[in-house]
């Protein structure tokens, strides 16, 4: 039988069923502040080492002193946030002592979201799941971090609402911001992270490597080019946004969000190690609850001007038979953080808040666990994920809103608001409880490194190698979160259990081999995408391995999905080395060690730069299930990859003057003009006979009018959205009428709802083919408004759904904007 892992998650999960707006994280909220070890010691301004021992003494006088009126005073306690915080408005906290190290902090946000129709979804590698719409925009949110007196010291911190980071997407972003000046000369491949939230909801096609473009039909300009523009537009922003402030860091616990996908495989790591994770039966170490936030400050004011985010759970809400685009749950999460802070006085206007992914290889956000969508409706396969046919296609992990039929918004929008409660509740604490960041270093190490035939010594003193790129024959079985096709499977899935067709195939393109299939053991090899070089690499060989540092906080910017213990191995290595650094740096530059600022936080973002799959441990590989068929470069790849990252880690010391100097034969091969592209393109639009665009062919009902909780709908004449992205815009508003009571000729109609908005669908449909004729539905589910938005920003009053709309014509393919407005109507 099955072990009974994570039953807390599957039944606070299950209180959705009775009551969606039940609040199933309402378990004590556990806040565990970076700062802890020592917090109720004073924080000690940096001086000199005789400065120090003079003052030392002064201060031990002037703390007998205060401990004796203290007593007197019957004083339960001296709090030491007095010292760090505007007395004359606790709530705004600006820094004031020494200890709380000044940085250059810069936030942005820019729109990357690409074409929503006729380009298939990036993710679950479906070639027939064709985006139709769209439902939330996607966007790149920008974290910039500096050294004041060094600036030159600054890295760039990247959350794309995109399946990952790209090679492609990160040349082209370093290219644009080359062009823009020598102000930008500063940002390079050594200080910018292009990391993705792993949205399995986004347009596909702008990838570097041919594999993941196959079901695209090759690469698409387009949608590459507003990922690009966008992150640089982000990046833009928070350059021109830069000013000295403070950093906060915290962590909190998130519960009912996520549980191991790949339990079987987690189980195969020592119980030993297991067991230091496993605290109760909620929190059972099969998946990591924290979420670590960094608070952004600035210090004019004392306003907050962003928090970025970690947290493992994978982008997979949205399902695999999902068409229109959206951001997923980490989407969700940071649009409800920064609806949440609009008009805050703690909070700047251009607020923003990064959900960035950690160690998720093997972590899903259907909570509810994986279940045989057949006439059994028993448990998926323990070992394998299977049914009672001996296959993986029934069975599916559910979310826990798995029975509303919306192709998984219902459970995506539940994931979302999970991590953003306690998220915000961390941010509500930091605010008034500081835990700062310290130590005036800003450090960025990045490097391109061969896995193709890496050797090195293991831990253990035994000799290793990676290999050339493969993918094992369980990775076309897919996961619970998105199950394969025909007969693959998890676990046992090889050339004797599938049909001989598949060793067919990949004789055809490329059969392993002898030393391939020694170097990649157990693993039985489908795909040898690592050396096949027509038309151009497969997959990459070549990987980024990058660390960012400020004061005692480090960033692993990781280019796979590592699993739940992978990611706990990574940081756990590099937070022993790095305290031995952070241990120089503060004797060096304070002239002592320990303390709270001498504790290393180390968080793992990504997956960035270049995807290369999982990377899991190598007891994990030894399973061979979806995770472990996807570790491209052997069983050693973990290990591999710490070995690099800690053969660089100096480079993050206050003695390092310069990051490592790129080797240009290094470099990956940049593929984005040698791809191929069978995407069709648009033609031409035309509207019905009789009819011109955006006329509305289905109008709202005026005569009754609607009442909060109703779902709005309206079908207009359209055209195809891809003849223009609205990048900073919209296809769709909703706009309320403004009365101006004094002089009513004044009144006016105000946007109050746009393709930002969760409740606002913009869908699209082709209606032949040949003519060009479409039509645009745009749908309002004011169910989704809650009181507090309802109360703040909406309200009873007089409403109307416009249309955003672009045509191309036939001879010369100019594009005409158009609109659409519907009939007014009024809610209640």
């Amino acid at each position: 039988m099955a072990p009974q892992v994570a039953r807390a998650d599957q039944e606070k999960a299950q209180t959705f069923e009775r009551d969606r707006k039940i609040d199933t994280t309402k378990a004590p909220l556990s806040v565990r502040f970076a700062e802890n070890p020592d917090s109720q010691r004073p924080p000690r301004c940096p001086t000199s080492r005789a400065a120090s021992l003079f003052i030392g003494n002064v201060l031990i006088v002037i703390s007998v002193a205060i401990a004796l009126l203290l007593v007197a005073a019957q004083f339960d306690s001296l709090s030491w946030d007095y010292w760090r915080s505007d007395i004359s408005n606790p709530g705004t906290n600006v820094s004031t002592c020494a200890t709380d190290t000044q940085y250059l902090l810069g936030v942005g946000k820019g729109d990357i979201t690409g074409p929503v129709v006729e380009i298939n979804l990036m993710g679950y590698a479906d070639p027939k799941q064709l985006g139709t719409g769209l439902r939330q925009r996607l966007y790149s949110r920008a974290f910039i971090v500096g050294d004041i007196e060094r600036p030159q010291d600054r890295f760039v911190y990247l959350v794309l609402d995109t399946q990952s980071g790209d090679t492609a997407v990160r040349y082209g972003v370093i290219k644009a911001l080359k062009e823009l000046g020598p102000e930008y000369a500063v940002y390079g491949h050594h200080n910018i992270a292009v990391t993705g939230t792993h949205s399995h909801a986004g347009p596909g096609g702008w990838l570097n490597y041919l594999l993941p473009q196959l079901t695209s039909k090759g690469f698409d300009r387009q949608g590459y080019q507003a990922i690009v523009d966008g992150a640089v537009l982000s990046i833009r922003k928070a350059h021109e946004s830069l000013q000295p402030g403070y950093l906060s860091a915290g962590t909190t616990k998130v519960f009912g969000a996520n549980i191991n996908r790949s339990l079987f495989s987690y189980l195969a790591n020592p119980e030993a190690e297991r067991m230091k994770y496993f605290k109760s039966e909620e929190e059972d170490g099969s998946v990591e609850k924290d979420l670590t936030m960094l608070k952004f400050q600035r210090a004019s004011d004392g306003k907050n001007i962003g928090v970025l985010t970690w947290f493992p759970v994978h982008g997979t809400s949205m399902l695999g038979n999902n068409t229109v685009v959206t951001g997923d749950n980490k989407g969700v999460a940071a649009w409800l953080f920064e609806k949440s802070v609009r008009g805050d006085s703690s909070a700047a206007e251009d607020f923003v808040a990064g959900f960035s992914q950690a160690n998720m290889g093997d972590v899903s956000p259907n909570v509810l666990g994986a279940w045989c969508e057949d006439e059994s409706g028993s448990q998926c396969s323990f070992k394998n994920s299977t049914c009672s046919n001996g296959k993986s296609q029934a069975c599916h992990g559910r979310g826990p809103a798995f029975r509303v039929h919306d192709d998984g918004a219902s459970s995506c929008f539940e994931i979302g608001r999970r991590q953003f409660e306690p998220a915000k509740q961390l941010y509500d604490h930091l605010i008034n409880n500081p835990s700062p960041v310290r130590g005036p270093w800003v450090k960025a190490f990045h490097t391109f490194h061969d896995m193709s035939n890496f050797t090195f010594i293991l831990p253990d003193g035994r000799p290793a190698r990676t290999c050339p790129a493969a993918l094992g024959y369980s990775f076309a079985a897919g996961t619970t979160d998105g199950p394969g096709g025909f007969d693959f499977t998890q676990h046992n899935g090889n050339e004797n259990t599938t049909m001989p067709i598949w060793k067919v195939v990949r004789y055809f393109i490329k059969a392993p081999g002898e030393e391939q299939k020694a170097c990649q053991h157990p693993k039985p090899v489908l795909l040898d995408v690592g050396e096949i070089f027509r038309p151009y690499d497969w997959s990459p060989n070549i990987v980024d391995v990058q660390v960012f540092r400020v004061g005692q906080f480090a960033i692993v910017v990781s280019p796979g999905e590592a699993t739940t213990m992978a990611g706990r191995r990574w940081k756990e290595a590099v937070g022993k080395s790095f305290k031995k650094i952070l241990d120089q740096d503060m004797e060096r530059t304070y002239g002592y060690t320990g303390g709270p600022s001498s504790v290393p936080i180390v968080v793992l973002g990504g997956p960035a730069n270049t995807y290369t799959h999982y990377i899991t441990t190598e007891e994990e590989y030894q399973i061979q299930r979806y995770e472990g068929a996807s570790t491209l470069y052997g069983p050693h790849t973990l290990n591999a990859y710490i070995n690099v990252t800690l053969s660089f880690l100096p480079y993050l010391s206050s003695e390092s003057t310069s990051p490592p100097v790129h080797d240009e034969k290094s470099f990956p091969p940049d593929n984005t003009n040698r791809s191929l592209s069978f995407i069709p393109a648009v033609i031409r639009d035309a509207p019905p006979l009789f009819k011109s665009f955006g006329d509305v062919l289905v109008d709202v009902d005026s005569t009754q009018g609607y009442h909060r909780g109703d779902t709005i709908r309206v079908v207009f004449v359209g055209a195809n959205p891809r003849n223009n992205l609205r990048l900073e815009g919209t296809y769709a508003a909703v706009e309320k009428l403004f009365v101006d009571q004094a002089n009513p000729q004044k009144s006016e109609w105000r946007t109050v709802r746009d393709d930002e908005d969760w409740s606002l669908i913009y869908s699209w449909k082709r209606k032949n083919s040949i003519i060009g004729t479409s039509e645009v539905e745009i749908t309002w589910e004011t169910g989704e408004e809650t009181n507090e938005w309802w109360d703040k920003e909406l309200g009873p009053g007089v409403y109307r759904l416009k249309y955003y709309g672009d045509s191309k014509s036939l001879f010369g393919g100019k594009i005409q904007e158009f609109e659409g407005v519907s009939g007014a109507f009024t809610l209640v």
